[in-house]
């Protein structure tokens, strides 16, 4: 295969004139190829370890409802015991390589992805996952499409910013064929990770997008994940209601996402052992799951089942409450994995109650409660993932209904704009950290001189004596003494030049002062000036730092900025950049 792409590559660049460019689309085919076979053996590795252990591989849920309250126990505590043991492998692999992440990989790493480790952390997800863990197989089969990626860009030996969008190629096919969304696939990669769309890298991963989605739809026992009915007309004032859901949305998404932190930290401070942590974790899914089946696996059949079939407002809140618990439990543990999918989950749910609630007050203008649970589902994922394109697509391309494209964009425009005003809110901590350092350089950028502004050491009365004028210079190693008048008013600087010249002639400095050797013509700058203003005064000067002064009508001398504070501030705008 690596021989024919090459020949093809050779002969299409002689003939066609191709650049490496174009030949990143052949190499982003092959990657959205392998990407879709990562997914599917990852996939048929949770049927074969159900199988194994309960000897079916239907839905997690109906498996749980089956099983005696000793089996929903157990089965949960065993495999996150045993999902513990594989993350020590991965630690243990870890030693010495980098970190596994492939957001990390792609965004500051040079697109290299530790094997090993992967590998261990990927069994570990397979076990928590297929023994009940309340939690999403989409992480695991983005981070396999991605490592597929980064091992054949590492063969071909690809240099790093290639490497890095090979690899982001790999995780948009991951996206694809979890989903069935090529294009919220491309846009999860470019709006999440890459944070930017520049068709250099969106072609490419749209290509990886489409072939992994075609490579799905090709084999035998494809089938959607959620199964969508076909979306009512949403007309006049309904319309507002889903904008009262997208608010809704905002409000409990970071409200969900700092349960996950909490029960993080929670988790960490007992210092057990991974394997016993993990352990706990799914003894609490298993004791939920007594009370509540629902709450095992990723919730897929429960969300169709809500898309398809009447739920009373009691049965839909008592699955959520006990569905965020579960996840907060299993994530919180530190099981691998993803929490995409439980937040489609959560935002299924409380579109579906919500659905109800209105469907009560204004039973004759309301659509079916399952509309609300679509929308739903895409504005709690833009106000989780800080993403409103990525999530307003994956929903349409579910659908594939023109009629959900209204309340959609209204619930999750509104959503992300509600979570964004309650701070620094995502399920994603590059965009936590791009959101900072966009924010940093914004500050940056606007500041003015007044907050950079140290105490001047060398100043002087225009009266001063030139024996006071020589102790300050031998006294601090500078170029220019500040002259200020009785006032504090700054009427210009003594040159040190100056001084060295009156001593080198001899002449009588008894009656010198520093009014007398005054420069008046210096430049200064004022409180409210710019970095760039400042910046563009010190290029005129050939010295470390310039007098602060009031203002041009009140010249009081206020202090001195230093040119090295200015070039720190500018630092740390390049710094938040990268």
């Amino acid at each position: 295969m690596f021989n024919i792409l090459l020949k093809l590559r050779i002969r299409l660049q002689t003939l066609f004139r191709f650049s490496e460019a174009h030949s990143m689309l052949l190499w982003a085919c092959l990657a959205g190829f392998v990407g879709a076979l990562a997914t599917i053996v990852f996939r048929e590795g949770i049927d074969l370890v159900q199988w194994l252990l309960v000897g079916d591989t239907g839905s997690l849920v109906s498996i749980a409802g089956h099983l005696p309250w000793e089996g929903r126990l157990a089965l949960p505590t065993a495999g996150g015991f045993v999902a513990g043991l594989f993350l020590l492998l991965a630690r243990r692999f870890s030693e010495g390589e980098a970190e596994s992440d492939y957001m990390g990989a792609i965004t500051i790493g040079e697109g290299r992805i530790p094997v090993k480790q992967s590998l261990a952390r990927s069994l570990s997800s397979l076990c928590t996952i297929a023994s009940g863990g309340s939690i999403g197989r989409e992480g695991s089969m983005v981070h396999l499409a991605a490592l597929s990626a980064s091992v054949i860009g590492q063969f071909r030996r690809v240099d790093p910013p290639r490497l890095r969008l090979l690899v982001a190629c790999g995780a948009a096919a991951g996206i694809t064929s979890a989903y069935n969304a090529p294009i919220a696939g491309a846009f999860f990669v470019t709006e999440i990770v890459l944070g930017s769309i520049a068709m250099e890298s969106f072609g490419p991963i749209v290509v990886a997008s489409v072939v992994a989605n075609i490579t799905m739809r090709s084999l035998p026992g494809y089938h959607p994940a959620y199964e969508m009915p076909a979306f009512p007309a949403i007309f006049g004032a309904e319309s507002l209601l889903f904008v009262l859901l997208g608010i809704l949305a905002g409000v409990l998404a970071p409200a969900f996402l700092r349960l996950l932190d909490t029960s993080k930290t929670l988790f960490r401070k007992t210092g057990w052992p991974l394997p016993v942590r993990l352990g706990v974790g799914g003894f609490g899914v298993g004791l939920l799951s007594i009370h509540s089946p629902e709450v095992w696996g990723n919730g897929y059949s429960v969300v169709n089942s809500i898309l398809h079939s009447p739920w009373t407002w009691t049965a839909l809140a008592s699955v959520l409450v006990f569905k965020v618990i579960a996840t907060a439990l299993t994530a919180g543990s530190g099981a691998i994995g993803g929490v995409f999918t439980p937040t489609l989950f959560v935002g299924a749910t409380i579109g579906a109650i919500f659905g109800l609630g209105v469907q009560v007050l204004w039973p004759h203008g309301t659509s079916a409660p399952f509309a609300y649970a679509m929308v739903g589902m895409g504005a709690f994922l833009a106000a989780a993932t800080s993403a409103p394109l990525m999530a307003i697509l994956m929903i349409f391309e579910m659908t594939l209904s023109y009629q959900v494209v209204l309340p959609l964009m209204l619930a999750c425009v509104v959503a992300y704009f509600i979570a964004r005003s309650q701070g620094e809110t995502s399920m994603y901590q590059v965009i936590i950290t791009r959101n900072r350092n966009l924010q940093e350089r914004v500050r940056l950028r606007a500041t003015q001189m007044r907050e950079l502004i140290r105490p001047a050491d060398t100043v002087l009365e225009d009266t001063a004596r030139f024996s006071e004028i020589t102790r300050v210079f031998l006294e601090y190693p500078v170029k220019y003494i500040y002259v200020v008048d009785a006032k504090g008013c700054f009427r210009g600087v003594v040159a040190l030049q100056d001084v060295t010249s009156v001593l080198l002639c001899k002449r009588d400095t008894d009656a010198l002062s520093a009014g007398e050797l005054l420069r008046s013509k210096f430049d200064y700058l004022t409180p409210d000036m710019s970095l760039g203003q400042a910046f563009q005064r010190f290029m005129m000067l050939q010295g470390e730092r310039l007098p602060v002064i009031e203002s041009d009508a009140n010249p009081v001398l206020l202090g001195v900025v230093y040119k090295t504070s200015l070039l720190d501030a500018y630092g740390r705008i390049d710094s938040a950049q990268t």
